[in-house]
């Protein structure tokens, strides 16, 4: 038996939904607690399977975990052993190289598995390994798992060849215990990395520059536990945003922080969007026609390609043909063949798709192919006729905190079953 999520298509949502913490900065921050010496609170941790397996990773290190809220973690690395992670843990999320980072930078050694994550085509790290090699580690690949070790980390500077949000916060967590300064040049600039060098900074760490494309890290000795907040999820605040473009009406976005969203909401205004932005929300009025538009997906601050698949089923409803560039994952179309399977039509080619639109969506049986395509699926199941049986949910569920839950108090038809 399998676990699917089925809609009901055609409802208006209406009302208030409340974005949970940023997915793509947990995954980082909480490999980054074991960098302290003593307990580290993080406040707005999503309800996701991602936090889950790295919990289980933090168990494998004999780390502390405790919740104490429904979104509160402690993260106690006092008892912390420098262990071998080549748990199945490490391999059900991409984000697990992080611990790669934390480990090297803490005690100059850690062997792990591969990681490993949604398949979007080639995702190497190579950058990650030669920033860690700049320091002054060895790298080597035996037997599926990657050992790297350093006598000493030192300081030193280090280009990216391409912004890189992942390589970017390894090597900063594995650089605030190196003797002397590491800069960071063409560090990518995402509010992630804002975030968790923000953290790293609380618990002692002397980082600066985050949010630029140069970041310099000044080694300590020491760092210590502290308390920290999780910024709002901008990619599932833009997601909530595509739904309500699609069939919202007054719908009301809360904790979302505007400026991390203006690659978005300048598209959906472009498409006709009407959109009210305040400080910390954004409210959807209906939108009665929806123009076409083309996006190109860049680094940040340029659009995200984790918003690319979840638009590109608001643009089949838009009136004529809109273009999209995918420039970080050639390969991020594979919602496109699901999307024609409900009566979309796209033209996919290398790196591009072209959306011919208005089509009607009909509800059908679809794959999650990977986390964004998922929500994908949930858009076009709220717009589609009929019913849509979404299955991979886990998928969905490694990045969407209460997904279902937040979308039936909108007023969705959604809900899970379990099919043969």
């Amino acid at each position: 038996m399998e676990k699917v999520i089925k809609i009901r298509g055609g409802k208006t949502l209406s009302g208030e939904v409340s974005v949970s913490g940023a997915k793509n900065a947990t995954v980082a921050l909480i490999p980054a607690a074991i960098l302290a010496s003593g307990p580290v609170t993080i406040v707005g941790v999503p309800q996701i399977a991602d936090v889950q397996n790295l919990t289980k990773i933090l168990n494998l290190l004999h780390v502390e975990v405790h919740q104490v809220a429904k979104d509160h973690l402690i993260i106690d690395p006092g008892q912390m052993k420098d262990v071998e992670l080549v748990d199945e843990a490490v391999t059900k999320l991409r984000a697990s190289y992080y611990f790669m980072g934390a480990l090297l930078g803490k005690y100059g050694h850690v062997k792990m598995k591969m990681p490993g994550g949604c398949d979007l085509g080639p995702r190497p790290i190579d950058l990650h390994l030669k920033g860690f090699e700049a320091l002054g580690a060895k790298v080597t690949y035996e037997r599926g798992c990657y050992v790297i070790k350093a006598d000493e980390l030192v300081g030193t500077n280090i280009f990216l060849d391409f912004a890189s949000v992942g390589a970017t916060i390894n090597i900063m967590m594995a650089s605030v215990y190196a003797k002397g300064r590491t800069t960071i040049e063409n560090a990518a600039k995402e509010p992630e990395i804002i975030d968790v060098a923000t953290l790293l900074n609380n618990m002692g760490a002397k980082v600066r520059g985050a949010g630029t494309d140069v970041i310099t890290i000044d080694g300590v000795n020491t760092m210590y536990g502290c308390i920290h907040e999780i910024i709002p999820d901008r990619i599932e605040a833009g997601t909530f945003l595509i739904m309500a473009a699609a069939c919202g009406k007054n719908v009301t976005i809360k904790n979302v922080i505007p400026p991390h969203l203006e690659a978005l909401t300048s598209k959906l205004r472009e498409m006709g969007v009407p959109l009210k932005i305040e400080i910390d929300k954004i409210i959807v009025k209906e939108s009665h026609s929806l123009k076409t538009t083309d996006i190109t997906t860049r680094i940040y601050p340029g659009f995200p390609t984790d918003l690319q698949q979840p638009l590109t089923v608001l643009l089949t409803q838009a009136d004529g043909d809109s273009h999209v560039e995918e420039t970080i994952y050639k390969e991020r179309f594979k919602h496109c063949e699901e999307l024609n399977g409900m009566g979309a039509n796209i033209e996919v080619g290398p790196g591009e798709a072209v959306i011919h639109g208005p089509t009607p969506l009909f509800g059908a049986k679809v794959t999650a192919t990977d986390l964004r395509c998922g929500a994908a699926m949930l858009v076009a199941g709220l717009i589609a006729d009929g019913i849509t049986e979404i299955h991979d949910i886990y998928h969905i569920e490694r990045g969407y905190s209460e997904i279902d839950q937040k979308l039936l108090a909108l007023g969705a038809e959604i809900w899970r079953e379990e099919v043969e």
